[in-house]
């Protein structure tokens, strides 16, 4: 039974051996059993933290735009070890694709285009929270969102005035 519920849960969507682990505990399998179960499941391959940790980094990055510090807390979220989660940032801040400061820049740069008319400090205030909830630092939220109004927005009070 546990292995059925396992492996349904599985081809449902991809997860980690905590949020597995949960979902058998949910369901009201024994814990030994659960154990066993995700051990097994490990050792043949069908549950792998550290691949579901790129898979989870690589995934948010591109649809939502998130930073390391959000996404760090939604590796914590699915329960993947602390050195996964470590190994798994390092290689996203090492490897090939946008720096944080470019993405934050084309996150404002698209984000812009529904502020039309808004005063220019409303716009920051806005763009700088937008960039704050998906993890971008204070300093680098403000920063990023301040170069793009001035370049693109003009510098006066409307956003949009050349």
């Amino acid at each position: 039974m546990a292995r059925a519920i396992a492996l349904r849960s599985l081809d449902a969507a991809p997860r980690s051996r905590h949020q597995l682990g949960e979902r058998l505990a949910r369901k009201g399998v024994d814990p030994e059993v659960a154990e066993r179960v995700l051990d097994r499941f490990t050792e043949v391959g069908l549950l792998d933290d550290a691949a579901y940790a790129r898979m989870l980094v690589s995934s948010r990055r591109a649809s939502r735009g998130l930073a390391p510090r959000a996404l760090a807390l939604e590796l914590r979220r699915a329960g993947i070890a602390d050195e996964i989660a470590a190994a798994t940032l390092t290689a996203l801040e090492d490897g090939p694709g946008e720096t944080d400061e470019e993405l934050a820049a084309r996150l404002v740069r698209k984000r812009l285009r529904s502020m039309r008319g808004l005063d220019h400090e409303v716009a920051l205030r806005r763009l700088v929270g937008m960039l704050a909830r998906k993890g971008y630092s204070p300093a680098l939220a403000a920063r990023v969102a301040r170069e793009i109004l001035r370049s693109e927005g003009g510098t006066g009070h409307d956003v949009n005035e050349d």
